[in-house]
């Protein structure tokens, strides 16, 4: 906020200076050739007050230019610039070339004719370099690489920032790590899109909204982060289709979590980044074997299962687990599956002593050998308890 209103206070300062400048530089010529010759300027019509009411009626239409065109762009007027210097160049050069044809044909009789000539044809070409600077910045920015018309990020691809994963609000959490590196990139259609979902009349999606504009100010206040609000005009009108065009312009990497937009993206071939596949990058690797503790709360699609969820979201799947469903008990993984939806784990509920103590890791880690001939014991264990009962017959 200071550095807003020092600068506008620099901006009116600079305004004032210039007409002050402007009154003085036209007081001290007037005053000169006054004194030089004063009868001579009477005689002529030219009182002291008309090059000062000129030089206020000049100043005025300039303010005015300035006034009436608050929202400046360099890109604009880079374009303009160097669009009027290569028109007059070439204008330049064609009146040398008019020049020598006139004085080689002798045709001094139509001078007039060809000033005038001349005039509208560096008028023509400074009007044609302006119009084909404006319509192929981005080309002409590769045929003069140091001369940028839009704001280029520099170092590592930015992450471009959509409205799902501002709402999702796990940015602000990876960002608070300090893994990001590159800048995060927030177009402004995307904050008046939070701003359109925070004053929907259904509470949920009023909800989201407001956490998107809260996640937002948190990213800006972070200082691991480097945060760009960018307002660069884009064709498209679409939501989706913008963030796609702003991407391949800049290039940058489109964060988000919109299945859509991320399959529009894989056909641009836009990089693209999934929160949710990161985050199951990042679960913790799971093998056959090891123990588990998990809280089985509803049934399994199959028959006897029974489902449960790790801390970290993963869902557990217990093969005969449907007895135990509302209590958490140690299972052993038996097997694991990737999905669309992230990894899901298969497991079987340990087996207890009469003290009701789980059974110790290293029985789960038994070699398939050994499961297959526990599980012939198991099936053969109506003759081997009657071969135990004979004794006591």
């Amino acid at each position: 906020m200071n550095d807003e209103r020092q600068s506008v206070f620099l901006l009116r300062a600079v305004r004032i200076g210039f007409v002050s400048l402007m009154i003085a530089v036209t007081l001290l010529y007037v005053i000169s050739i006054s004194i030089r010759d004063s009868k001579s300027m009477i005689d002529l019509g030219i009182y002291p007050w008309i090059p000062l009411a000129a030089t206020l009626v000049l100043a005025g239409v300039f303010l005015a230019i300035d006034l009436l065109t608050p929202h400046k762009k360099i890109s604009i007027v880079s374009g303009i610039v160097i669009g009027l210097i290569g028109g007059l160049v070439a204008a330049w050069v064609l009146g040398v070339v008019i020049d020598l044809v006139v004085r080689t044909w002798e045709l001094e009789e139509f001078v007039e004719v060809v000033t005038a000539l001349k005039v509208l044809l560096g008028i023509s070409l400074s009007y044609l370099g302006i119009t084909t600077v404006l319509q192929t910045q981005d080309e002409f920015r590769l045929v003069i690489p140091y001369v940028e018309f839009a704001k280029q990020m520099r170092g590592p691809m930015p992450l471009l920032l959509d409205t799902s994963a501002l709402i999702d609000a796990r940015i602000a959490d990876i960002a608070a790590t300090g893994l990001i590196q590159q800048s995060l990139v927030i177009p402004e259609f995307v904050i008046e899109e939070l701003q359109l979902i925070a004053d929907k009349g259904d509470r949920m999606k009023r909800a989201k909204g407001r956490r998107g504009l809260e996640i937002v100010t948190a990213l800006q206040r972070m200082g691991t982060v480097d945060v760009v609000i960018d307002q660069s005009a884009v064709q498209k009108k679409a939501v989706d289709s913008a963030l796609v065009e702003l991407a391949m312009r800049m290039p940058a990497m489109l964060v988000t979590m919109d299945m859509p937009l991320a399959r529009v993206a894989e056909i641009q071939k836009v990089p693209l980044l999934n929160i949710n596949e990161l985050a199951n990058a990042l679960k913790p690797v799971v093998i056959p074997g090891k123990g588990i503790r998990v809280e089985l709360i509803k049934p399994g699609e199959q028959h006897g299962q029974a489902v449960g969820y790790l801390e970290d979201g993963t869902m557990v799947v217990a093969e005969d687990g449907y007895a135990y469903i509302g209590q958490t008990v140690d299972m052993v993984i038996t097997s694991s599956m990737q999905t669309a939806a992230g990894r899901l784990l298969f497991a079987r509920v340990n087996m207890v002593d009469d003290e009701h103590e789980p059974v110790m890791d290293e029985e789960a880690e038994s070699s398939p050998n050994d499961e297959d001939h526990g599980e012939r014991e198991r099936g053969g264990s109506g003759p081997s308890k009657g071969t135990a009962r004979n004794p006591r017959r």
